[in-house]
């Protein structure tokens, strides 16, 4: 298939009825942190641009949110297009001007407090991530705790990047500022809220 094909093929077959599947599972995993919620293949992008990632971009992005690519996906002319033609985002100049960021290689992220934190009276103007992530078992498991969440829940994303945890806990203390991060993998997602707190295992 030639890229002007790739670029534009692949989105939503129904869009309302499968940006609305895609905005329900985020919604639930939002609500209960921790949680995978199942998401079906709605979307096939041009790689390195994962069949989650690309569903919930087009799910949630539109012309009025500008996207911040990653340097994987920033390379990618036909994800860079994909993205353009079925969603409409204009891509964000710095990480901090993003109100939705795509990263395809979170091991190499750069640090959370480089995304926009909202300010205090708009803390919803802040960036959301969304995380391409292998599987959400092979990582270092992290212990979550806070709203939406009985006691606690475990998850261990895989290819995090180093020092998350230490990041999350400064991210918690901007508090109503901060990011929220979407993973997404080929089994569902799961949603980290700024309000959730990651505790230390304990070894």
């Amino acid at each position: 298939m030639d890229a002007a094909v790739q670029s534009i093929e692949g989105g939503f077959a129904d869009p309302v009825f499968n940006a609305q599947t895609v905005f329900r599972a985020l919604m639930d995993a939002m609500a209960r942190p921790g949680s995978v919620q199942p998401l079906p293949a709605l979307a096939h992008p041009p790689a390195p641009l994962s069949a989650a990632a690309g569903a919930i971009a087009l799910a949630l992005c539109d012309n009025d949110t500008p996207l911040w690519l990653d340097p994987a996906l920033q390379g990618s002319t036909t994800a860079k297009s994909w993205l353009g033609f079925n969603a409409g985002a204009p891509l964000a100049n710095t990480p901090a001007d993003a109100h939705f960021a795509l990263i395809a290689t979170p091991a190499e992220m750069m640090a959370l407090d480089g995304f926009s934190q909202g300010t205090q009276d708009y803390p919803d103007r802040s960036t959301t991530l969304i995380l391409q992530v292998s599987d959400l078992i092979s990582g270092a498991p992290l212990l979550l705790e806070g709203p939406g969440i009985e006691k606690t829940a475990t998850i261990a994303p895989a290819q995090m990047p180093r020092h998350f945890v230490e990041q999350w806990k400064q991210n918690n203390q901007r508090f109503p500022r901060g990011v929220d991060i979407i993973l997404a993998t080929s089994d569902g997602i799961a949603c980290l809220p700024r309000t959730t707190r990651i505790k230390t295992m304990e070894a």
